[in-house]
């Protein structure tokens, strides 16, 4: 049996703490019919991971991100638009449940979040596992009860109101303060300066933080800087650890697959794990990146004896997603022709932002993870007016229409 030795280009992690993909051991990634034939799994938890694969490809594949790390929770995005789609209705509603692949079916959808969340908050002595949604509406604006109803009876979003309209950016900071305590500080400035304007009418936000510590945890003492291949002649210096222990594991002809559990009691089980090409090249581990090949992985896995060499690691992401779910099949969300009536009455409202940022910290003691969602809504998309060219002015007496002064600009700087 060979060591999983890391030190090379192309580790792909995927952390099984259901932010990332499913609970290990407890959410399939699939089923099987009495025929033995493959059929599609229709649940909150593998929709969720469809979704996770989807997005993971997308985002690899856009030139913006071309050799940059990835780190995000699929699931976080997942539960914010979820709530979006409670209130979206027609081709709207159809393009976000394909995307987020969502049970089309209303009781299923909704029983499936309700009863993840209350897992994940469930509590631990072993470790920190929670989550919380939450909406932030318009304090002048009148949404329609029905909506606000779902949202908390289902997915646990209370509502909070305040003032956008004159105090936008005190607005900002509270939600922002919320999300700082909700991930423990790790995410911080969720939602941009700018992003909350007057014709905002409601945030939609998801948090979720997670920390365990490694069921056999490596020695800091045998913690020693190495070089990590990041392209075929290109090195970096990082702290590499490094441990033997019995873990679950397989090779295939191109992977190395690695399962590092988190101490867990009695408790949900968690694992990172690990997806590492033989060669230096990501594609490998990448191919692998749908639900019945990686469940296929997972049920091979034997645990034995390895020799773990794992870098420690720390990332920091922030993603605007609008594009990037416009590219992946929901446009019509974030147009004129949006229809969130469900939430409003009207017809009025679109997407008017996605922000997501995650975090994550890999150790000798174990891993420290959040991740944050905030999902714009607005009254209409704001004109913009650029006055980068001639044109014409009045200053008039409002009462009476008075034109007081009139002219044109045709050069700033002339006379």
């Amino acid at each position: 049996m060979k060591g999983m030795i890391l030190p090379g280009i192309g580790i792909l992690v995927l952390a099984l703490i259901v932010a990332g993909l499913a609970v290990c051991g407890t959410v399939p990634l699939s089923t099987t019919s009495v025929s033995g034939e493959s059929v599609a799994d229709d649940s909150v938890a593998a929709g969720n991971n469809r979704f996770a694969f989807d997005l993971y490809q997308q985002l690899a594949n856009d030139p913006a991100h071309a050799g940059d790390n990835l780190f995000f929770s699929p699931y976080s995005i997942s539960s914010a638009l979820a709530i979006t789609c409670e209130g979206a209705r027609g081709a709207t509603a159809d393009e976000i449940e394909s995307v987020l692949h969502l049970p089309t079916n209303e009781t299923l959808r909704r029983e499936g979040f309700a009863d993840l969340n209350a897992a994940l908050n469930r509590g631990s002595g072993n470790y920190t596992l929670r989550t919380a949604n939450a909406l932030w509406a318009e304090e002048t604006y009148s949404f329609l009860p029905a909506y606000i109803d779902t949202a908390t009876r289902w997915y646990g979003a209370n509502v909070t109101n305040l003032d956008f309209i004159n105090d936008s950016e005190g607005s900002r900071e509270t939600i922002n303060r919320w999300v700082e305590e909700q991930t423990e500080d790790k995410i911080r400035d969720l939602l941009p300066p700018g992003s909350i304007d007057d014709l905002t009418r409601l945030v939609i936000t998801n948090a979720i933080y997670f920390k365990g510590a490694w069921t056999g945890q490596f020695n800091v003492n045998e913690t020693t800087d190495e070089e990590f291949r990041v392209a075929p002649n290109a090195t970096v210096t990082v702290p590499m650890m490094h441990g033997n222990a019995v873990y679950p594991y397989v090779e295939t002809d191109t992977l190395q697959v690695l399962e590092m559990p988190y101490a867990h009691g009695n408790e949900t089980e968690l694992a990172m794990l690990v997806l590492l090409p033989k060669q230096d090249n990501l594609t490998a581990a990448e191919e692998a990146l749908d639900a019945e090949r990686l469940a296929g992985l997972r049920e091979s896995l034997v645990s034995q004896n390895v020799r773990v060499v794992f870098p420690k690691f720390t990332l920091e992401t922030g993603y605007s997603l609008p594009s990037t779910l416009a590219a992946m099949g929901m446009p019509t969300a974030f147009t004129d022709d949006a229809d969130l009536s469900g939430i409003d009455g009207t017809n009025d409202l679109s997407i008017t932002g996605i922000f997501h940022k995650a975090f994550i910290d890999v150790n000798e003691e174990g891993t420290e993870a959040a991740a944050a969602t905030g999902v714009m809504v607005g009254g209409g998309v704001a004109p913009v007016f650029r006055a980068d060219h001639p044109f014409v002015f009045f200053i008039t007496e409002k009462d009476s229409g008075t034109i007081l002064f009139m002219g044109r600009v045709v050069n700033p700087e002339g006379t």
